[in-house]
């Protein structure tokens, strides 16, 4: 079942097709883009996390060792 159109109407059609492929391939760009967004966010989060608790590990252990004894002078 093929339909004729009128030449203005054809014209329409196929500049009402590329402005809907235009956005269309805009909006997978942008859903692609958010995506790397959200994964780099996540990364630096877990990095963020990893970095403070290494930190809080190292502070653990200058506070829990015994300060060297200064010899007297005398």
């Amino acid at each position: 079942m093929t339909e004729t159109y009128s030449k203005p109407r054809q014209q329409a059609e196929i500049a009402f097709g590329k402005t809907q492929s235009q956005f269309l391939s805009r909006d997978r760009a942008h859903e692609e883009l958010d995506a790397v967004v959200v994964a780099r966010d996540e990364k630096t989060q877990r990095l963020r996390e990893a970095r403070l608790a290494k930190e809080e590990e190292a502070r653990a252990l200058v506070t829990a060792a015994p300060a060297p004894k200064r010899a007297r002078k005398t």
